[in-house]
C-alpha cells in the first residue's frame, strides 16, 4: 500500500516543534472551514488499508472494516482471513451491481522536508575531496508519492486473489503483491493456502499502518542490519513463497507458517538456493468496554550466502554459496484503553546473524585470515534487541492522533573492537490524520507527520538520497522528515 507523509527532520538545531504545530493547526483550520464535515460513520475501532471496491460490492461503509484507513478492525480481519468473503451470495465474482468497480487507485500529493546532520561534504562545493567538513544537508519542496493500483477479490467460491502493481514517484512499476489463496480447505477455517508474493502474517503490519514519511514510514526494527552486515532480509517486506494459515471463526485465534525463497521478495530465483521459514501466532480476548485485546509471537529463521561461485575470478550471478544462518524472533500486541479510544501497539524483536554475515566477509576462508580478526574473539555473531511502542488516539471516526517511539540496541558487535553503541537507533514520530471524506467510492486523508531518527555510526534509512557516512565511527546522525500530504484513494 502506498502512503504519503510530510515530516520534519532534526538538524543540530532542530526545527521548533511549536512552530511546526502552529502551521499544521492553521492548515487544519482552513480545511475544516472549507470542507463540510462528513457524517460520523458507524463502527467500532478499526484499522485501514482500505480497498473501496469491497465497500461498493457489499454496500457497507468503510468503517465496517476499518478503524482509521488503512487499518483493519476485527470485522475487517475476519473478512480478509476468509479470503475477502462475507460467506454470502455476494461473494461470487459473478455477483455485481452497477456501482461495483474492482480496482482502487491510491496516491499522495505532498510537501515534505528532509534533513540529515553530520554529513561529510567538501568545504568548498566542487573543491578537492581531501578537505571535508561536517554539515547538515537539507532539501524541501512539493512532491508526489508513488501510486498503488490494487485489485483483490474472489475468482470462485473459496478461491481469492490479490494483485497490487505499485510504482515509485517516477512511474517505475513493480509488483508489491500478487497471490492466489485457496480458502477454507476441507470446509475448515483452520486451513488456507496462499501462493505468490504477500505480506508476512505479522500482526503489526507495515503495509497498513498510519505513517508515511521517509523516516516514519517504515519500522526500523523490521529492516535493521548492523553496520557492515550483508544480510538484507526485512520482515516488513512482502515475500515470495507459500503460506499455510488458519483462524477461528471470529479470528480471535490465528496462526500461519510460511516457506519463503530467501531473497527478500525479489523476483527471479534466489542467489543461495535456500529457503526461510516464518511462523506467527496470535490470540485475542474480549476486554469488555475496553474493546478487543490481542497478543502474538513470531519467528523468521533462514540462511543467506556469504560468497559466490566464480568464473575466472568473476562472481557468477545467482550462484551464492556458503549459506550461514540468521533469525528474528519476538512478540507483539494490540491493546485498547479508554473505551477503545486509545490503541497501543507494542513490539519486541531479537535479531541474530552468523558471524560471516555480520563481518561481511566470505566464509570460504578462516576468520582469522582477515585483518580485522587479529585475535581470537574479535569476530563474533552480531546480536541486537529492538522494538517500538506505537499509539493511536481516535478522537472521532474522522480524526486520529498518531505517535511512535522505536529503539534498537546492539547486545553484541560483529567486531569486539567496535564501539558498543555502534548501529544503535532511536526514532520518534508524531502526527495526525483527518478524514474529511470516507465513502464507499472514495477516501481522502489530510496527513501531517513529523519524524526524526538518531543513529550511531550509521546513516539511518531516511530515504533522502543524500546521506553520507558520519565523520566518526560512533558519531551521532539525526535524520528528519516533515510531511504534509493529501492521501487519497478511489
Amino acid at each position: 500500500m502506498f502512503e504519503c507523509v510530510l515530516l520534519v527532520s532534526k538538524a543540530k538545531k532542530p526545527i521548533p516543534v511549536r512552530g511546526i504545530f502552529a502551521v499544521l493547526a492553521l492548515l487544519a483550520g482552513a480545511l475544516l472551514a472549507a470542507v463540510p464535515p462528513a457524517a460520523a460513520l458507524p463502527g467500532s475501532h478499526m484499522k485501514v488499508r482500505a480497498i473501496p471496491a469491497f465497500a461498493r460490492k457489499y454496500g457497507l461503509p468503510c468503517s465496517a472494516c476499518h478503524t482509521a484507513w488503512p487499518e483493519l478492525n476485527n470485522f475487517g480481519t475476519v473478512f480478509r482471513d476468509n479470503g475477502y468473503q462475507l460467506m454470502n451470495d455476494r461473494d461470487s465474482p459473478i455477483w455485481q451491481n452497477p456501482s461495483y468497480f474492482p480496482i482502487t487507485m491510491r496516491m499522495t500529493p505532498n510537501w515534505h522536508l528532509e534533513n540529515t546532520t553530520n554529513q561529510q561534504v567538501d568545504s568548498v562545493p566542487g573543491g578537492a575531496t581531501g578537505t571535508l567538513v561536517s554539515k547538515t544537508v537539507q532539501v524541501n519542496g512539493f512532491d508526489l508519492s508513488g501510486m498503488d493500483l490494487w485489485t483483490a477479490g474472489t475468482l470462485y467460491k473459496n478461491i481469492s486473489f490479490s494483485l497490487l502493481p505499485s510504482s515509485d514517484n517516477t512511474g517505475a512499476f513493480h509488483f508489491e503483491n500478487a497471490f492466489v489463496r485457496f480458502d477454507n480447505l476441507g470446509h475448515s477455517t483452520w486451513f488456507n493456502l496462499k501462493v505468490g508474493k504477500f505480506e508476512l502474517d505479522n500482526w503489526i503490519s507495515e503495509k497498513r499502518f498510519l505513517f508515511l514519511s521517509n523516516n516514519g514510514g517504515l519500522y526500523q526494527t523490521y529492516h535493521f542490519a548492523p553496520l557492515g552486515d550483508i544480510n538484507g532480509v526485512g520482515i516488513g517486506d512482502n515475500q515470495l513463497g507459500v503460506e499455510l494459515a488458519g483462524h477461528s471463526a471470529n479470528s480471535y485465534t490465528r496462526y500461519s507458517v510460511s516457506l519463503l525463497s530467501d531473497n527478500d521478495g525479489n523476483v527471479g530465483l534466489p542467489s543461495n538456493r535456500g529457503y526461510s521459514v516464518f511462523m506467527a501466532f496470535s490470540q485475542a480476548f474480549n476486554g469488555g468496554s475496553q474493546g478487543l485485546q490481542r497478543i502474538g509471537a513470531y519467528a523468521l529463521v533462514g540462511q543467506q550466502p556469504t560468497y559466490f561461485m566464480t568464473s575466472s575470478t568473476v562472481p557468477i550471478p545467482g550462484e551464492g554459496i556458503g549459506n550461514k544462518p540468521y533469525y528474528r524472533v519476538g512478540f507483539n500486541g494490540d491493546f485498547f484503553l479508554f473505551h477503545s479510544k486509545l490503541e497501543i501497539l507494542p513490539l519486541y524483536m531479537h535479531g541474530y546473524d552468523n558471524v560471516y554475515l555480520g563481518i561481511g566477509e566470505p566464509s570460504n576462508a578462516p576468520l582469522l585470515s582477515y585483518a580485522q580478526c587479529t585475535a581470537p574473539g574479535v569476530c563474533r555473531a552480531p546480536e541486537w534487541n529492538g522494538g517500538f511502542v506505537e499509539a493511536h488516539y481516535y478522537y472521532s471516526p474522522q480524526l486520529v492522533m498518531i505517535g511512535r517511539y522505536e529503539l534498537i540496541r546492539m547486545s553484541q558487535q560483529a567486531l569486539s573492537t567496535n564501539p558498543g553503541n555502534q548501529s544503535n537507533i532511536d526514532a520518534y514520530s508524531i502526527g495526525y490524520r483527518w478524514y474529511p471524506i470516507m465513502f464507499s467510492r472514495a477516501g481522502l486523508a489530510f496527513h501531517n507527520e513529523y519524524s526524526i531518527t538518531k543513529s550511531i555510526g550509521i546513516v539511518p534509512l531516511s530515504g533522502d538520497g543524500v546521506g553520507l557516512p558520519p565523520l566518526a565511527a560512533n558519531g551521532k546522525v539525526w535524520s528528519g522528515s516533515l510531511l504534509i500530504g493529501f492521501d487519497f484513494d478511489f
